[in-house]
């Protein structure tokens, strides 16, 4: 046996391991976060690690220079322990991914999105309330006359104050019923359900308690988890926070974690990872900036896509990834929060945004829904951004949604210095034409850039090509004190200098992110087209594009049609709507009649399979280029 000691972020992880045990495996048995986007399959270079003192079997590789080998730097995916060693987890870019950040929401700024959200929604004849709610009842103390029992007594106060035929109390307040009522002089707010006829009781507070009936939103993304707190009784958003998927690790994309989940083990690891790794840490965060406790949380509803949707569950995901790509469910009810160790009120219940197909899921039904272009004679398209790009056409007569694998490039994965949109990230850019040096704007407070978020990107291979930096096919074209190359010949332009950054790496991109960039927007833009002609229409017909994802603070729509991402149409038809699967599942949450409309549009809602599509992979081959073999789709750009 041999010793592994890891360092991270200042503490020490040691853990016992075979010799010839693989580093990064052994990093995942002890909770230890290395960036694995490939699943450790060596290709993405991002599992970096620092060699302190010990021995590795680890072979040199195109990610590390001999330079930074000679210092020690080693992939640990392609690391085998030979000795007791000491290991160095890097806090580079990768390491933001997983970096959680909470807010209370104090400024109406910040809730603009979602009162944006609740205004549309009610406009459209859908009112916001819910079942949850509170009532505060007073009832006589009991005597040697009067032995009516507690709960008999709690019953017929709240059938009197409400009108319930069936009232019911859940074990939660029972088991407290007779302390508080006696200490509060059978003066008590009580938080009730109401089911028809019946009002299910939850809890049984001090009637002066005035803590909010408090609902969790959670968009379960495959890179990122972003999470509300909402006030049930009014929509109020109080809190939000957001972290990194801790699933990263176990693959960027979800069909190296269906095949991880297939593994002895893989399905419990998985569930953990999304579960104690990523919503329950971001919960207790946010619950500590309210200075509330989680079992005041009495409902959840969660957006993921699908095979997200199947891993939080526990499920056998194996199907959703062989043909003919068939998933356990689509719609999914009665489901504990507490049975899936999301421990909040023992009563909370758990709402899924209704999946549609094996890669269109519930993250798309909410954030279509949030889009409004179900509400809309206007022919419309629905573009999320996420790890897989997901699509939506149509409007208030027909929807049809598809699919493309896009990679998790938007949100930073398959890109050296790529990560999620949070602080230090490089989320917009320009470039001098004349001295192409760049400048940027970062998110948060940063003052010195971490690496590069979607928006960022997009923004940086456009400035590049429009510069003359690069060429049509992602190619640098000549040398410069910010380009240069190595020995295979490959080019980088570097953004910010080691010396800038204050870190270990240079940020900057180089032409293997490039192409992995112009095959995602090469994705998006073919399963575009591949929609509009399999219904006989072209660019021309949209009349608005709705982009969302959690890709930056914006994107830049001009940039985003020079590299030929998005249909060359007028830009003032372009809007960014941001985080629409969240905003999709704060209105389930909410609003009863938010959740049966979701439901029916993915009841309703025709699936394209693009891979059974004639032309869809020509299309494609043709789109991986800057910004397209067929110039005259964007007339616009100029070459």
């Amino acid at each position: 046996m041999v010793t592994i000691t890891f360092r991270v972020n200042g503490s020490e992880v040691k853990i016992s391991a075979h010799e010839g045990d693989n580093l990064l495996q052994a990093a995942q048995r002890a909770n230890v976060v290395i960036d694995a986007p490939c699943s450790g399959n060596g290709a993405c270079g991002k599992c970096r690690v620092k060699l302190i003192s010990g021995s590795l079997d680890s072979p040199k590789t195109r990610h590390i220079t001999d330079e930074e080998y000679a210092q020690g730097w080693r992939l640990s995916c392609l690391s085998k322990v030979q000795s007791d060693v000491v290991i160095e987890v890097p806090d580079i870019a990768s390491a933001y991914r997983s970096r959680m950040k909470v807010a209370d929401i104090s400024s109406p700024e910040e809730l603009e999105i979602f009162n944006h959200t609740r205004a549309e929604i009610e406009a459209a004849g859908i009112a916001f309330g819910n079942n949850l709610s509170s009532v505060t009842v007073t009832m006589d103390a009991p005597t040697v006359d009067d032995t009516m029992p507690d709960n008999e007594r709690l019953t017929w106060a709240i059938q009197t104050a409400t009108g319930a035929e069936r009232v019911t109390l859940c074990f939660f307040a029972l088991k407290k019923l007779a302390r508080v009522l006696r200490e509060n002089d059978f003066n008590v707010r009580c938080v009730i359900e109401t089911v028809g006829d019946t009002v299910n009781v939850l809890d049984v507070l001090p009637a002066n308690d005035d803590t909010p009936i408090i609902g969790l939103v959670v968009d379960l993304g495959t890179t990122s988890v972003a999470a509300l707190l909402v006030d049930m009784e009014n929509g109020n958003v109080m809190a939000k926070g957001s972290t990194g998927n801790g699933q990263i690790r176990y693959g960027a994309d979800v069909i190296n974690r269906i095949i991880e989940s297939g593994r002895e083990g893989g399905s419990e690891r998985l569930q953990h990872a999304a579960v104690m790794e990523s919503i329950r840490p971001v919960v207790l965060q946010m619950c500590k900036s309210l200075d509330i406790n989680p079992n005041q949380i009495y409902r959840m509803s969660l957006a993921g896509n699908t095979t997200m949707n199947h891993l939080l569950l526990g499920l056998y995901a194996e199907p959703v990834r062989m043909e003919p790509y068939i998933p356990t469910f689509f719609h999914c009810d009665d489901i504990r929060t507490a049975s899936l160790r999301i421990y909040l009120h023992p009563e909370a219940k758990l709402i899924l945004a209704p999946n549609i197909g094996s890669y269109v899921g519930g993250d798309i039904t909410a954030g279509a829904f949030a889009s409004m272009l179900w509400n809309k004679e206007e022919m419309a398209l629905f573009i999320d951004l996420g790890t897989n790009g997901e699509l939506v056409f149509g409007n208030n007569e027909f929807m049809m949604s598809c699919a493309c694998s896009a990679g998790p490039a938007f949100e930073g994965g398959d890109i050296s210095c790529g990560m999620r949109a949070t602080d230090g990230a490089i989320d917009s850019m320009t470039i001098d034409p004349e001295t192409w040096e760049p400048s940027y704007t970062l998110i948060g407070d940063a003052d010195k850039p971490v690496g590069i978020c979607g928006s960022g990107i997009i923004d940086i291979i456009a400035e590049m090509f429009k510069c003359g930096i690069i060429n049509g096919k992602g190619k640098f074209n000549r040398e410069h004190k910010r380009v240069r190359f190595d020995e295979n010949g490959m080019g980088e332009y570097v953004i910010a200098f080691h010396e800038e950054t204050g870190g270990i790496r240079d940020v900057s991109i180089n032409e293997v992110d490039i192409d992995n960039f112009i095959r995602a927007k090469g994705a998006i833009f073919s399963a575009t087209m591949t929609m509009l002609t399999s219904m006989g229409m072209d660019p021309s017909v949209l009349e608005h594009v709705y982009v969302a994802g959690g890709i930056g603070s914006g994107i830049n729509m001009k940039n985003a049609v020079t590299i030929g991402m998005l249909p060359d149409i007028d830009l003032d038809r372009f809007s960014y709507i941001g985080n629409s699967s969240l905003s999709g599942a704060y209105a389930m949450l909410t609003s009863t009649q938010s959740r049966e409309k979701v439901d029916e549009l993915a009841r309703t809602m025709t699936y394209l399979e693009l891979s059974t599509e004639p032309g869809y992979m020509d299309s494609f081959v043709a789109a991986c280029f800057l910004p397209h073999t067929d110039a005259n789709l964007f007339p616009s750009v100029e070459i």
